[in-house]
């Protein structure tokens, strides 16, 4: 897979982790070719120090996909988040947004960022909105709220126990990769997209 799994802001208060089926669900949806703009809504576990995202819906038939627009439909993603939300007892539930560019490297475009800072408004819990592009080469993420303000998610590198210990999976991680390195979230500047 080319897109990467773990996330975190800068200040490590937020961590952040990517199903191998949310990734998957991004990677069969990359735009090569002339292939539209897809997108979804994400579905996940909220955690004391962290999300866990779990679902990604897959653009429904009432959705609309053009090269360089994707205007997501509430219909068929509601019904998935809600019977999410019901089998789960409430702990899995909306998260945020994704959908695709076709660049290499994702930049939200300003249509992005005002539906962004509207559906976090919008938010009954009032949680921020995990926003996601998805590019070819790599993923723009970030955190939008209702005033605007925007925070970017980075790779997590390093220590990647620490990572999950935090938001409860289980995961056995051999000591040859995790001595020596480095913890918390990547330093260079494109590193959240970067792969």
């Amino acid at each position: 897979m080319r897109h990467v799994s773990d996330w975190t802001l800068d200040d490590g208060s937020l961590l952040l982790n990517f199903s191998d089926e949310v990734l998957g669900m991004f990677e069969r949806h990359i735009q090569v070719g002339d292939l539209p703009e897809s997108g979804g809504v994400l579905l996940g576990t909220v955690h004391e120090k962290g999300l866990l995202v779990t679902l990604a819906t897959k653009p429904t038939g009432l959705d609309r996909q053009l090269r360089y627009l994707f205007e997501r439909l509430p219909f068929g993603h509601r019904a998935v988040a809600r019977r999410y939300w019901r089998s789960s007892g409430g702990m899995t539930r909306y998260i945020g947004e994704w959908h695709t560019h076709p660049q290499d490297i994702p930049v939200p475009s300003h249509i992005d960022l005002n539906e962004w800072t509207k559906l976090a408004k919008e938010r009954a819990d009032k949680r921020p909105l995990l926003a996601v592009i998805v590019g070819r080469y790599g993923l723009h993420v970030e955190m939008t709220y209702g005033d605007g303000k925007r925070e970017l998610l980075r790779h997590y590198v390093g220590c990647v126990h620490r990572l999950h210990k935090a938001l409860d999976l289980a995961l056995v991680v051999p000591t040859s990769t995790t001595s020596g390195t480095r913890c918390g979230p990547a330093s260079a500047p494109h590193a959240q997209s970067r792969v």
